[in-house]
């Protein structure tokens, strides 16, 4: 839990936090929530959205976050046909309906593309050509759906009794809000968010545009000096000149920032270096993140791995009670009338036990006869990620970013041992791991966004249920048409950097575990027995907790670049500064201004995006 938490909810219990939760917030039971509107207008935005991360995808290994956007361009919409059709469209989307609209949108455009820019162009490099479009489009949908279904037992410990903080999806929420808001002070924010919109939309545009050209801002701003002999910029210590990860700081709270800058410092200003000198494991000619990354990651993900599932089973109870729509199958146990309420609402255990079964059993199926991996290693793959999505949801959740690469290369890693000389193997089942992992964060995000409001957590989960379907739609057809065979990834017009990292693990990785450099072996151990460590003594000294580092921001920081981890760190600490010295101003204005930054740099992103690709600027 957070400090926050912790004072809030003091000796209560997970139950008595949920019901509370049930009585002074929940609401989806007033107002429309899953509607066709919704779900369509989610869709639309959603298929259109996956192609912008497609296109980013392939271009930089990085996508950017669909929700927000979606729900500015549907009120937008909205609004507009209202005006333009007031016979068709009499009334306006409500609140949660929108929520709904996001979640479906965040599915259709985030969560079904991820596998393509990272394992499927990775399997094009390593064979030379494209699966067959029914394979595709069966291994897109149940990945996604796989992620999806494996969140379920996660959302209640997560959200509603831990209360991470999920950025993303409190900037979600708050937009929402104020885009409904009614109020001198719904307004008031409003106008803070639309002013950090601005800002952040400003920012991208002269960044990313660089029109005018005068005004044109840089990449990022290089520190003077050197390390090791080679410059700052080269260890990734600089300063990127975008807002989103300082705004995303600002929400995520104090602790995991400060832990992230020490993890950051720790990795790419002594052991990076260290090991550069000392050892081959990275090259000197081939400095900067791409190389550093390749031998770090192996470190951060053994840290985020144990810490993740140590802290996870630690609350077995919360765990056994998201079961418990299974366990009132075969029990008649009593319980008090807002229990059975909640229960209703919640989604249930048995829908994570048939959705897992029958999504793993495709994953596996599209695997034995696309892909040739036998049954058991198959089932291995399905198993590992439900592990490993724990991991990346709570990650997620504490620090807005999802380690798909860090959970891909441990799943890498397992099969080089399970299944050696196997590049083909080693590659799917691994993008099992990443796109169950990417999928059910983003569900926990949007869900995040639904408990803030009130939403009915079930219907919600249906909404991102039925993206996956619309998002395979286009970014299944589209991926065969903006990559027409294997030659162009990797060049000028496609990097592919994410695809080049996988196939290249792959290919290291074909003749087992041996094949991995001995200083990242230690790396892993290492990493790992200190996330277990840090961990207990969390648990055991839970006073002396805020003085203690993250073991997750010290490990996401391993597999990031530095100027990550500064950004967040800076907007941590401006929000921290603010709350110490005006704790009234920074409760109406730090959430809405930096929802507002997120929102406006991430939808000049996607208009950039589209300008490039269309040739009407240089970018």
């Amino acid at each position: 839990m957070t400090p926050e938490t912790q004072n809030e909810d003091a000796g209560k219990t997970p139950e008595q936090i949920e019901l509370e939760w049930y009585k002074n917030v929940y609401r989806g039971d007033t107002m429309p929530q899953l509607t066709l509107r919704a779900v369509l207008m989610g869709a639309v935005l959603g298929g259109f959205m996956s192609l912008t991360n497609l296109y980013i995808g392939l271009k930089t290994g990085w996508a950017l976050g669909v929700a927000i956007t979606s729900c500015i361009l549907s009120f937008a919409i909205y609004k507009t046909l209202m005006a333009i059709f007031p016979g068709m469209f009499r009334t306006e989307m409500s609140i949660l309906e929108n929520n709904c609209m996001q979640s479906t949108a965040s599915s259709a455009g985030y969560s079904t593309g991820g596998t393509m820019v990272g394992g499927v162009a990775a399997y094009m490099l390593v064979t030379g050509h494209h699966m067959d479009v029914l394979t595709l489009t069966l291994w897109t949908i149940f990945l996604a759906a796989l992620g999806v279904f494996m969140a379920i037992p996660m959302k209640r410990q997560m959200i509603n009794v831990e209360k991470l903080k999920f950025p993303s999806g409190i900037a979600a929420a708050e937009t929402l809000k104020s885009l409904h808001s009614k109020g001198a002070e719904a307004v008031h924010k409003a106008w803070i968010l639309a002013g950090g919109g601005v800002f952040g939309g400003l920012l991208a545009w002269l960044r990313d545009a660089r029109l005018p050209s005068s005004l044109a801002l840089p990449a990022q701003l290089s520190f003077p000096g050197t390390l090791a002999g080679y410059p700052l910029a080269k260890w990734t210590i600089s300063f990127d000149m975008s807002a989103i990860m300082v705004a995303a700081g600002a929400i995520m709270g104090w602790r995991i920032a400060w832990s992230m800058l020490v993890g950051g410092l720790i990795n790419y200003a002594f052991l990076a270096p260290y090991i550069m000198q000392t050892t081959d494991a990275i090259d000197p000619a081939a400095l900067g993140f791409r190389e550093i990354v390749k031998w770090s990651t192996w470190g951060g993900a053994g840290m985020m791995v144990t810490a993740g599932l140590l802290m996870f089973f630690m609350q077995w109870k919360t765990i056994v009670r998201a079961f418990s729509g299974l366990g009132s199958l075969f029990s008649k146990q009593e319980r008090t009338a807002q229990q059975d309420e909640l229960a209703k609402i919640e989604v249930p255990g048995s829908w994570f036990v048939g959705g897992a079964v029958i999504s793993g059993l495709g994953c596996m199926a599209v695997m034995h006869f696309s892909f040739g991996t036998v049954w058991l290693v198959g089932l291995l793959a399905v198993v590992l990620a439900f592990f490993l999505s724990i991991v990346a949801c709570r990650t997620t959740g504490e620090s807005d970013i999802t380690p798909m690469g860090a959970m891909g290369r441990i799943a890498q890693l397992t099969f080089g041992v399970v299944a050696p000389a196997n590049i083909v193997t080693n590659l799917m089942t691994a993008s099992v791991t990443a796109g169950a992992a990417s999928s059910a964060a983003d569900l926990l995000t949007d869900l995040k966004s639904g408990y803030l409001l009130g939403a009915n957590p079930r219907r919600q989960f249906l909404a991102q249920f039925f993206g996956i379907f619309a998002g395979t739609l286009v970014v299944v057809p589209a991926f065969y048409i903006l990559v027409p065979d294997a030659s162009v990834l990797g060049g000028d017009k496609w990097p592919a950097p994410a695809a080049l990292v996988w196939a290249a693990v792959a290919n290291l990785l074909s003749s087992g575990f041996a094949s991995l450099h001995h200083s990242a072996k230690i790396a892993l151990l290492i990493g790992g027995v200190l996330g277990v460590v840090m961990t207990v003594l969390e648990l055991v000294s839970p006073k002396m907790r805020r003085y203690m580092p993250s073991p997750i921001g010290l490990g996401l920081a391993m597999v990031i670049p530095f100027w990550n981890s500064l950004s967040m760190f800076l907007g941590a600490l401006a929000a921290l500064i603010l709350e110490k010295r005006n704790p009234a101003l920074a409760d109406k204005t730090v959430i809405p201004f930096a929802s507002g930054v997120i929102a406006g740099e991430s939808i000049l992103g996607i208009l950039i995006a589209l300008l490039v690709s269309a040739g009407l600027i240089a970018g």
